[in-house]
């Protein structure tokens, strides 16, 4: 079992020579990073640069002195083929093909890709959350994906995850529908029980036209707001039929995506919203502002330069948005016991959750110290014309449809490779693949980036996309059909071709990819890894034999172990593996 990345070993190492070389110095610890240039070495270290300052001697000597100790030092010489000073003071080092070999045995032995982390954390993950009664489109894909992909994440490092779907669920717009539903000619419960998510939207936008329009609608809407809070059982009855409509459309969503994830909506935090104000109320943090209740936070403004307020209390005494916000996070921490919190939503909505999380720390509902909270922020997806992407007759394209699509046009692509496949093979793999294509496509996009969505690109073999990754593990699995691996304890791996070596260091490098999306929640750092790992497998595909090779079980366990990391990660991106390409 590996549970150090490669990083750790060189710091370690030189964290040893500075240790001895300067013992009472209290230096910051080592940064090793990869080499900019291959022909340097694997890594590099540029520490020496900041050591040099607190101990008032030049880079060169330090990083020199360093360099001389690692020759000399045992456990250095096991791991490192060479380490030189480069420059001003750059340490650069390169690892021994016995060491890298001594991994992939032990990582090929104890077959744990991932190992588990020795202090699991309760994770809560706040993702996808489409609006009661409207149909998710587009914009629902990016927080879909990404937070599963980053439950994935944290699900396979053994930390306990919830899921929580924060739908909209609750508030004036279902006072709106509620109403507009009751007025109309012949309404019945059983009626209602007919209605379609597509019948749900078109009355939604007949019931915000009249709102509008009509003050007397609008009374009575805002009524039926305070009736339906108030817990009136017919208004209640409706609403229910309302909610239970909507999840069924999105159930198939989910299931087309592999998503799970548990509906907890506003309604649920609806009655610790109370409770909430007044523990502002009792701390003394509210402002009364034309009638409304709010908190006005340090660094916060509008365009104008004004005190920008989080609004908790409107001033009709009703709720919205940012009351939710507080009391969901109230609960995630008190009752939940959450370690990290992780909101996924657009860019939109950072100033938001910037003032929620700067509420709750000063009003001491959270301690960063024993709470970590972040907001992952991800742009918008773009058509071919560089605008948010939207059907030829300008409408929002529904998610349904957009999935639909990818699977049709993955299996056209497939037929016409593949000609004499089964149907139930086009239909599986079509499946997969065009999921898939648009996952990657997604998650392989820096989040916070616009991207750009086409079919086309996203379903080529080529590049850094889905069908390529999918493609190498196919590849792998081929060759290891022909090859029957010994047993574990009988495999004595040596690494002699530069692109065996290659290969078995970026197979090493899967624990570095997994820190880092952990840290900075950017999905794309496992995309570009994976592509890595697939040219650099390519690559030794097309160097070395493996099957009836003198050598072809040291081989085929590179093989194996490419395809059990290209798998994995694909399942970290909620992407499934093909059979066949």
């Amino acid at each position: 079992m590996i549970s150090s990345t490669l990083e750790s070993v060189l710091e370690g190492l030189v964290k040893k020579a500075t240790d001895t070389l300067y013992p009472s110095a209290n230096l910051p610890p080592p940064e090793v990073v990869p080499a900019k240039d291959p022909s340097f070495g694997d890594y590099q270290c540029n520490s020496a640069m900041k050591w040099a300052k607190q101990l008032g001697i030049s880079p060169r000597e330090v990083a020199t002195a360093i360099v001389e100790h690692l020759h000399i030092d045992e456990e250095s010489q096991k791991v490192l083929d060479r380490v030189e000073v480069a420059g001003p003071g750059f340490i650069n080092m390169k690892f021994r093909a016995s060491y890298l070999a001594e991994r992939i045995g032990a990582l090929y032995e104890h077959d744990e890709i991932i190992p588990k982390t020795p202090s699991p954390k309760r994770v809560i993950v706040d993702f996808s959350s489409p609006n009661i009664a409207k149909e998710m489109h587009v914009g629902h894909l990016r927080s879909t994906i990404i937070g599963d992909c980053l439950s994935r994440i944290f699900e396979a490092l053994g930390h306990k995850v919830l899921r929580l779907n924060h739908v909209g669920d609750w508030g004036t717009a279902f006072g709106m529908l509620i109403a507009h539903i009751q007025s109309l000619p012949g309404f019945s419960f059983e009626q209602v029980k007919t209605y379609t998510l597509s019948d749900l939207m078109r009355l939604y936008k007949e019931s915000k036209v009249r709102f509008d329009a009509d003050p007397l609608f609008r009374k009575t809407a805002q009524q039926e707001v305070v009736r339906l809070q108030g817990g009136d059982s017919s208004s209640l009855f409706i609403w229910r039929i309302i909610c239970d409509i909507s999840r069924k459309a999105y159930s198939e969503i989910y299931d087309l995506l592999d998503v799970k994830v548990e509906e907890r909506g506003e309604s649920f935090y609806n009655p610790m919203l109370p409770k909430i104000i007044e523990e502002l109320e009792e701390k003394k943090f509210l402002v009364n502002s034309e009638g409304a209740k709010c908190m006005f936070l340090r660094g916060f403004t509008n365009r104008e330069g004004n005190p920008l307020p989080l609004m908790l209390q409107k001033s009709d005494g009703g709720y919205n948005y940012d009351t939710t916000d507080m009391a969901a996070l109230a609960q995630r921490i008190r009752e939940e016991k959450a370690d990290r919190i992780i909101y996924v939503t657009d860019s939109g909505q950072a100033t938001h959750f910037q003032m929620i999380f700067e509420a709750a720390n000063e009003a001491g509902i959270l301690n960063p110290n024993t709470t970590r909270v972040d907001h992952v922020p991800f742009g918008l997806v773009l058509g071919p014309d560089g605008k948010k992407f939207k059907t030829r007759s300008g409408e929002t394209e529904r998610l349904i449809d957009l999935l639909q699509t990818a699977i049709s046009r993955a299996d056209t692509m497939l037929r016409a490779r593949n000609p004499d496949w089964t149907e139930e093979e086009y239909k599986q793999i079509a499946h997969t693949l065009g999921i898939g294509a648009v996952k990657y496509a997604d998650l392989s996009s820096h989040r916070v980036s616009d991207y750009m969505f086409s079919y086309d690109r996203m379903l080529r073999f080529e590049g850094n996309t889905a069908a390529f990754i999918m493609y190498s593990y196919v590849r792998c699995a081929s060759i290891l059909r022909k090859v029957t691996l010994a047993p574990k304890k009988d495999v004595h791996i040596t690494l002699q071709h530069p692109s065996e070596i290659l290969l078995a260091k970026v197979i090493c490098q899967l624990p570095t990819t997994i820190e880092e999306v952990v840290e900075s929640l950017l999905p794309n750092r496992l995309t570009d890894y994976l592509y890595s790992l697939a040219e650099a497998f390519n690559a030794f595909f097309r160097d070395c034999r493996v099957e009836g090779d003198i050598r072809e079980q040291e081989r085929a366990v590179l093989v194996f172990l490419t395809g059990e990391v290209l798998k994995t990660g694909l399942h970290l991106l909620g992407i499934r593996t093909p059979t066949k390409m």
